[in-house]
């Protein structure tokens, strides 16, 4: 769920508000202020407030700040490629994050496909999440699924796990077969491996 302005601004300090109304304000002008195609880019102002929302606002609030920022500024998919190529994780973070509230078809899963590609566990659960639910086909989710297990991304992280697993037989192959490996290394089982496998299972069989 989205923190609002307000619940944030009860969090914060006084001079964390002030400064999170000034980044808001910006970020809502620069939403009524169309950009020139054709001319060369310059960081927008709110943009610079993006990068530096922890700073300001502390890193536990940093995500909330970001969205805020991202849904007054009204991004498309061109301004979220740009602040997550160019980002820290923890800004490549909130952009994941925010994907399924300012992206309505799949033309930011090239940002998933990235965050799922590192080892970064913090973009990897962030990259799970309901975007990915809605948009990645069921190939790339059962390895997105795998990559949870993998790097220790707890299964919680994966929006509508149990409805995207029910009965994928696929899925449960896929996993037998992870199983196989580690037990042949002399490898621990992931904890949630026997959990998610338990999903696979068809309906009339459960």
């Amino acid at each position: 769920m989205t923190t609002t302005r307000d619940e944030l601004a009860g969090r914060l300090g006084a001079a964390a508000r002030t400064w999170l109304d000034e980044a808001l304000t910006e970020a809502a002008h620069a939403a009524d202020t169309p950009s020139d195609p054709t001319g060369p880019y310059l960081s927008a102002s709110w943009e610079l407030r993006f990068a530096s929302a922890g700073r300001h606002c502390g890193p536990e609030h940093a995500d909330s700040v970001r969205i805020l920022l991202l849904h007054q500024a009204r991004a498309g998919t061109d301004t979220l490629t740009r602040l997550y190529q160019h980002g820290t994780a923890a800004e490549r973070r909130a952009v994941l994050l925010a994907l399924l509230s300012l992206v309505p078809g799949p033309e930011a899963l090239p940002l998933v496909a990235d965050a799922l590609r590192t080892n970064d566990t913090r973009l990897v659960a962030a990259a799970v999440g309901p975007y990915a639910a809605t948009h990645l086909d069921q190939h790339s989710w059962r390895h997105a699924v795998l990559k949870c297990l993998f790097t220790g991304v707890p299964v919680e992280a994966v929006a509508d796990l149990p409805r995207r697993a029910r009965g994928d037989t696929a899925l449960a192959r896929m996993l037998a077969d992870y199983a196989d490996e580690r037990s042949a290394a002399g490898r621990p089982l992931p904890a949630d491996l026997p959990r998610v496998l338990t999903l696979t299972v068809p309906p009339e069989e459960s």
